[in-house]
């Protein structure tokens, strides 16, 4: 699994000249100016508004910078080359076996009404990308097959505060919202969901921000902020939050965004023609809106948080 917040930066090939028949010298980066070098560029750049990683360690290994850095109180490596001009977030063990290094799309699981389950943390941009990319899947299929979204928390109680979240209690709340929003108006919240990432995404951090966003966003997708309100209030959001919590754990969740149609964990590519393949695919009897071609393009990051 890749490293918490940070995706695939670079596709590296390490080409090590003549197989190992000519020397190979290097002349990079110091360890502790590559380390603030990389550093600086996540911050920069690769994580959510208003948060930032620290740097922990730097050691050389196989040639390359081990960078160890701390994000919510979590540590895990990213690697850079000597030079200090590529990053990228794991390490190959090119002595290991093709089985334990590649990752095999499993079969589908045939159903006349596939399952599709979208496992994302709100304030994941993967998993926001991963909401956009399914967007117009739900749109063809929406009747087809049963689309739901599920988030990774843990649950240590009854109420929202006894929640935790990778980033926070200001996702944990929007997680909350969103589910509301399915429980008072479930056709709203595929618009929601579109609307929030591409509106209210980049105000997120902020509380005043998200609340005035919304204060527009909810009248124009014709969703009343009172009957939100009182579920989160309640007991509902925090039961599916549990729910969820205990389903993804059986399944093996671990990272936002993961796509499973009928429990079969999806690895391939994420566009929306990928997807809307892979769920068809699950079906007993392919539906006649299985023949639309969606876009192909690929523009979701192929990261996790």
């Amino acid at each position: 699994m890749l490293a918490v917040i940070v995706g695939v930066i670079a596709i590296v090939l390490i080409l090590i000249a003549g197989l190992g028949m000519m020397p190979v010298s290097y002349s990079g980066a110091s360890p502790d100016v590559c380390g603030a070098k990389v550093v600086r560029y996540i911050n920069e750049n690769l994580v959510q508004p208003g948060t930032s990683v620290s740097l922990s360690s730097v050691r050389e290994t196989q040639g390359l910078y081990e960078i160890r850095v701390t994000y919510n109180a979590k540590t895990f490596p990213v690697y850079a080359t000597r030079d200090c001009g590529l990053l990228f977030t794991d390490s190959v063990n090119m002595s290991a076996t093709r089985s334990a290094t590649v990752s095999q799309q499993a079969s589908p699981v045939k159903t006349d009404r596939p399952v599709v389950d979208l496992y994302v943390m709100a304030y994941c941009p993967y998993g926001t990308q991963a909401e956009e990319v399914m967007a117009p899947v739900v749109v063809l299929l929406g009747t087809k097959a049963d689309f739901r979204v599920r988030y990774i928390t843990a649950v240590g109680g009854e109420n929202l505060s006894s929640v935790q979240s990778l980033h926070g209690s200001a996702e944990v709340n929007e997680d909350a919202f969103q589910i509301c929003v399915l429980r008072t108006n479930a056709s709203a919240l595929w618009p929601y969901l579109h609307a929030f990432n591409t509106q209210c995404y980049a105000t997120a951090t902020s509380a005043s921000g998200l609340a005035e966003c919304r204060k527009e966003l909810l009248p124009s997708l014709g969703l009343d902020s009172s009957p939100i309100e009182n579920c989160i209030a309640g007991s509902d959001a925090v039961a599916v939050l549990k729910s969820d919590e205990m389903q993804g754990d059986h399944l093996g969740v671990t990272g936002s965004p993961t796509l499973l149609i009928n429990n079969v964990t999806y690895s391939g590519a994420r566009t929306p023609e990928a997807y809307k393949q892979a769920i068809c695919n699950s079906f007993t009897t392919m539906p006649d809106e299985c023949s639309t071609i969606l876009s192909s393009n690929t523009t979701a990051v192929q990261g996790s948080c």
